[in-house]
């Protein structure tokens, strides 16, 4: 029986194209992840994998500087790190502003509601000073020729 067609073509169908970025370790700073340029995208899902254990403090949130207007949150500031938070753990966050990262082994969850970004980036602010992640992000460009690429 032959396939029709491949998963990676599945993803893009349901979530649009996918771009990777990895933090480095994490510091106490603003850091861009991903740039958005061309126009308008649709950021339609993004979690994060702790790839090396976070174990300070660490209040850490994901932001969008636009190129024109005001910097603005994804996701409000969380303490990802007090309890540790060991490698292979997912985070996610609904899309709503105000919630909150959730982590766990083996699951997150991804946008319920799907956000628009102008042209700018998506920077993260970390208060810790260890750990590192691995964010993945699925977008659909709603302006010709918008796209994300990591920073």
């Amino acid at each position: 029986m032959s396939v029709l067609i491949q998963g990676s073509q599945l993803r893009d169908i349901l979530f649009g194209r996918r771009v990777q970025k990895a933090t480095g370790t994490l510091t106490a700073a603003t850091v861009g992840l991903f740039t958005v340029s061309g126009g308008k995208v649709l950021l339609t899902s993004i979690i994060g994998e702790v790839t090396v254990t976070i174990t300070v403090a660490n209040a850490y949130k994901l932001q969008h500087n636009p190129t024109v207007g005001t910097v603005t949150d994804l996701v409000a500031a969380t303490d990802i790190g007090t309890t540790d938070t060991p490698a292979g753990n997912l985070l996610g966050f609904t899309g709503v502003k105000a919630d909150s990262i959730i982590h766990g082994p083996g699951s997150a969850p991804t946008l319920a509601k799907p956000i628009v970004l102008t042209a700018g980036s998506i920077e993260h602010v970390s208060a810790g000073t260890d750990g590192e992640i691995t964010w993945v992000l699925t977008y659909v460009p709603l302006d010709d020729g918008a796209s994300v690429v990591a920073a």
